[in-house]
């Protein structure tokens, strides 16, 4: 895939070379022996989501056999046909009568689960839409993967069902989470983001419903929690599969009352808030091994959104490395070819955030077409001497000076890129007259990000 920069626009572009639908597989689950004989369902892949097994109340197919698991078993359509994957169940799982743990199956294969026998019938592909659109507020892509999930994000953000979104390290989640809260009823309410990793255990229950002074040492004022904080907007819970389990009951609570208690108070507190919650670990794995809630599982993934990684949307490499090129500063100069051929053949398990870091380091490093992908990425080989982004300072120059310290090249590297990500949180803000909102859409990465680069050379 190639682009002219000075031809596509991303508001208007169509996806290129793609049809308006596609064709996909369809399967049926037929309950051959069990309490359930002859019970038959049916699904495709346009779920975007695991159809679940067992008797639990999230789970497509509740079956009664008194041996099966919560959550026993998961049905997947994938490139490479249905695959069946067992979630730890007590019992087990086989096809055709041998024990797995995950395995693809075909149309009259038998899968055994506890007491239960399913039979796979494949039906005739049927033909699905796809949105025409490249993008879903600042989520974007031409690739059928993504172009099938814009119509599900657009019903999400016109109701408010809770969310779940659900996908590998680097791959959007906040983004679509901030994407969602934009194109609905509460846009102009705040977007509050809480992150599971970021807060230590014994903060987090006053970082979630805040604290009265002197609930406990050091709490020397009283201070609102983010569900406070979230009250007429939208409330985005990252990493919610590393919460800890003492707090999981208490969230569960605020969500199902729509009220909350600071810590050392006594006064329940009535908030309006809309949940989006993310996490890069399968909870249905968690919540069979005991080590996520049932419950909250069930009342946070009434609506399921899973991310692809970018390795599987094909054509969006190109649109995306254009997109952070001009974004990040580098319409001053050409994108190479070889880069961006480079960027297609890699396969990014860092996703989009490794990408972005990687057209980040390639306009910091002036001579992009010698940035490496992939191990050692960024490793600078030669130097043009091109400038950097506008800003107070050359590229030239600050390559320069690292070189002439003689660093390793782990350190010079990070000085580089220190200082082109300064320049530019500099340039961007200003751009935007200090409006973080603003500055953080125009930069193409999520605000909580820009603000902690901002945080990060403002301090510096």
């Amino acid at each position: 895939m190639t682009m002219n920069s000075d031809s596509w626009d991303l508001a208007t572009m169509p996806a290129p070379g793609t049809p308006a639908g596609e064709m996909e597989e369809t399967y049926a689950l037929i309950v051959r022996d069990g309490p359930q004989s002859g019970l038959r369902f049916a699904f495709n892949g346009t779920r975007g989501m695991r159809v679940l097994v067992g008797k639990g109340p999230a789970c497509e197919l509740r079956l009664e056999d008194p041996m099966i698991s919560r959550r026993h078993a998961a049905f997947e359509i994938g490139a490479k046909g249905l695959r069946v994957t067992d979630l730890d169940s007590t019992n087990g799982t086989t096809v055709n009568g041998v024990p797995i743990g995950e395995a693809y199956v075909r149309d009259g294969d038998r899968v055994r689960v506890a007491e239960t026998t399913l039979a796979i019938e494949h039906g005739a592909p049927r033909s699905v839409p796809l949105a025409n659109e490249a993008r879903f507020g600042r989520m974007l892509g031409v690739s059928a993967v993504m172009r099938r999930l814009y119509p599900l994000c657009w019903r999400f953000a016109q109701s408010e069902l809770p969310v779940l979104i659900e996908g590998e390290t680097g791959t959007g989640k906040e983004v679509l989470a901030e994407a969602i809260h934009e194109a609905s009823s509460r846009a102009k309410g705040p977007f509050v983001v809480f992150d599971c990793t970021a807060v230590p255990p014994s903060l987090a229950e006053s970082m979630l419903f805040g604290h009265e002074r002197g609930a406990f040492t050091g709490a020397i004022a009283a201070r609102k929690g983010v569900f406070e904080e979230a009250h007429g907007g939208t409330l985005f819970i990252d990493e919610l599969g590393e919460l800890d389990a003492s707090l999981q009951p208490k969230l569960l609570r605020a969500l199902e009352r729509s009220e909350v208690q600071r810590v050392g108070s006594n006064q329940w507190m009535r908030v309006d808030v809309r949940i989006i919650a993310a996490t890069r670990r399968d909870l249905d794995r968690e919540v069979q091994a005991g080590r996520f809630r049932d419950d909250l599982f069930f009342r946070l993934a009434v609506g399921r959104i899973e991310l692809p990684p970018l390795r599987e949307r094909v054509g969006d490499v190109a649109l995306l490395a254009f997109h952070f090129w001009e974004s990040l500063g580098g319409s001053h100069m050409p994108m190479p070819r070889e880069l961006i051929q480079r960027f297609e053949d890699y396969r990014w398990p860092g996703n989009i955030r490794e990408l972005h870091n990687a057209v980040a380091r390639a306009i910091a490093l002036g001579d992009a077409s010698m940035v490496g992908v992939g191990p050692g990425m960024g490793v600078l080989e030669r130097s043009s001497g091109k400038a950097l982004a506008p800003g107070r300072a050359e590229a030239g120059n600050v390559i320069e000076e690292v070189l002439a310290a003689e660093l390793p090249l782990a350190h010079a590297r990070e000085r580089v890129v220190s200082e082109f990500e300064r320049q530019y949180v500099e340039r961007v803000l200003a751009r935007h007259d200090g409006n973080v909102v603003r500055a953080a859409a125009a930069s193409g990465i999520a605000r909580r990000y820009f603000q902690i680069l901002r945080a990060r050379y403002k301090s510096g």
